[in-house]
């Protein structure tokens, strides 16, 4: 934590250009974050993952795909290449530039995985309104262990991140099982009409890391017969992040959180989140 160099590596590929964009369009590519041995690292960890899913894990393509699309969620404390890489990679270095924010907590881990000829879509969404947080100052990283063409990335709309909070849907059947139906405002058919919209998205390579704000609107599509899309996302918190318990159950759910954070608590509260950056 704080380690002088991995804080030169995040300003060596965090240009001011990039924080105002950031900023501007809620995602950025950063390009080279990351070394190749903490890229073998990470893969070790997601091969390690996929291998023994954890009780949180789930099938997120239909029967009929011809591939196969698996996530997983939370599993830092059993897996130590996770552990290593969250902790001692440049991300909450930059993340702390990124968030403008002197500190930065963990908040959770997402492993998504779609094999060869997957077609299911990741559907387009916002993060935050199926979390149980509230704040301005947070950050998802999405990491790749493998190439990703620009038709198989993710993609954002630019701007998006500020506003308003769309209504979450379960992904399989579109089902509001987070907020009552009505109660926020529908996602646009962005699929319909791409080109009303600023869609932004590159194709990466192994130690690239796409950063967005968890309200930035953002989607995938599947992959091709001959790619394998291995992903690691890690969610970061800043000075802001505050609990807010729903009366539902969250993606990924926090079992007990809401019996000892109380509403409005700083997510600082928990040892749950621990601290990854600090300045000073």
């Amino acid at each position: 934590m704080n380690s002088p160099d991995l804080a030169q590596r995040a300003d060596a590929v965090l240009t001011p250009a990039l924080i105002d964009a950031f900023a501007r369009d809620g995602a950025v590519c950063l390009r080279g974050l990351l070394s190749p041995d903490e890229v073998a690292l990470l893969r070790q960890g997601i091969d390690a993952n996929i291998a023994a899913p954890s009780p949180r894990a789930k099938v997120a393509s239909r029967p009929d795909d011809p591939g196969f699309f698996i996530e997983d969620f939370c599993c830092w404390q059993d897996n130590a290449a996770y552990r290593r890489f969250i902790f001692d990679s440049p991300l909450a270095a930059a993340a702390a530039r990124l968030m403008q924010s002197r500190t930065v907590r963990l908040y959770h881990d997402h492993m998504l995985t779609k094999e060869p000829g997957t077609r299911q879509r990741t559907p387009w969404h916002q993060d935050q309104p199926y979390y149980n947080v509230e704040g301005r100052q947070n950050i998802s990283f999405w990491i790749a262990v493998d190439p990703v063409r620009r038709h198989s990335t993710l993609e954002f709309v630019a701007g998006s991140h500020r506003g308003p909070w769309l209504m979450p849907r379960s992904f399989m059947d579109q089902q509001a099982r987070w907020f009552p139906e009505g109660s926020l405002q529908d996602l646009p058919d962005i699929e319909a009409a791409r080109e009303r919209f600023p869609i932004i998205g590159w194709a990466v390579e192994p130690g690239d890391v796409i950063a967005f704000h968890m309200l930035s609107l953002h989607a995938s599509a599947g992959v091709d017969g001959d790619t394998r899309r291995r992903v690691f996302s890690v969610r970061m918190l800043g000075d802001d992040a505050t609990h807010a318990p729903r009366a539902w159950v969250t993606s990924p759910p926090f079992p007990g959180l809401a019996e000892r954070l109380p509403a409005g608590a700083p997510m600082h509260d928990d040892a749950l989140f621990p601290l990854l950056w600090s300045a000073g």
